[in-house]
């Protein structure tokens, strides 16, 4: 018998024996992950009771625990190929199903056809920028200080953020806002501009390059302990203002450089 019959090599080079493949699955990252998994699952039920306020926060909390099992994996040394296939079918459903029906139940349904187009249009998005980022994790050529595309947490907390501060102010999905502009159209303006940012090519700061293990300046502590009293001060507005920074800075961007390649 050769040894290639017990023995395999991978896609990346390395050996691959039935030793490797059966090693047991990593518990504490995968635990975050299926805490981001209940969080998404967690929001589509309020969503459909009625509940959008908890169904927005829970997004939030997805978003906290999808952001946490990456580092936690990466801080133990558990990363593993199951782990990463876990993670990605999570995201697809935390942030790509559970904002789009958030907003489809809160505020597009009256729209019809064009209501449910909207939130397929971010969906089907989640789905592609989610499938786009799997191919490219092995891509060294890459810049992993910055993301391809609006990444799919950020996308879900600007929906949420923006159901949420609307219950904030007693505003509902299908109100006229300001006497002018009715919300469903409002909703349904933010719900496609996540979906085409996330399969855009906007660069956005990803983060990576932030290592906890250093040591930083006092004035970073104190910057921290302000944004953490802000965010408890009014959670919903602050969020929300966040979000739509982070994701117009892809655009800014995009302007900046273009202006700058004019100048030369």
């Amino acid at each position: 018998m050769h040894m290639n019959d017990t023995r395999r090599r991978s896609q990346n080079g390395r050996l691959d024996s039935p030793t490797l493949r059966a090693r047991g699955i990593y518990l504490l990252p995968n635990l975050f992950t299926s805490a981001a998994l209940f969080a998404g699952f967690f929001a589509i039920v309020q969503a459909m009771n009625s509940k959008f306020e908890l169904a927005a926060i829970a997004i939030f909390i997805a978003m906290v625990m999808d952001g946490l099992d990456g580092r936690v994996a990466r801080m133990t040394n558990t990363q593993s190929a199951f782990g990463a296939e876990y993670d990605s079918l999570s995201d697809m459903v935390s942030f790509g199903v559970a904002p789009a029906l958030i907003l489809y139940v809160w505020a597009l349904k009256p729209l019809g056809k064009l209501g449910w187009i909207a939130a397929f249009i971010y969906c089907a998005c989640a789905a592609l920028r989610l499938a786009r980022f799997n191919t490219k994790l092995d891509d060294d050529a890459q810049d992993k200080r910055y993301f391809q595309g609006l990444p799919s947490p950020a996308a879900a907390a600007l929906l949420a953020g923006f159901v949420w501060v609307s219950y904030e102010y007693g505003v509902s999905g299908r109100e006229v806002f300001f006497g002018v502009l009715q919300m469903k159209w409002m909703a349904w303006a933010v719900t496609v501009f996540a979906g085409v940012s996330m399969v855009s090519d906007l660069r956005y700061y990803s983060g990576k390059d932030i290592n906890l293990k250093q040591s930083v300046p006092f004035i970073v502590i104190v910057g921290i302990m302000l944004a953490f009293i802000l965010i408890s001060y009014s959670p919903p507005e602050v969020l929300f203002v966040v979000m739509v920074v982070y994701a117009m800075s892809g655009y800014f961007m995009w302007m900046r450089q273009k202006f700058f390649a004019k100048v030369r």
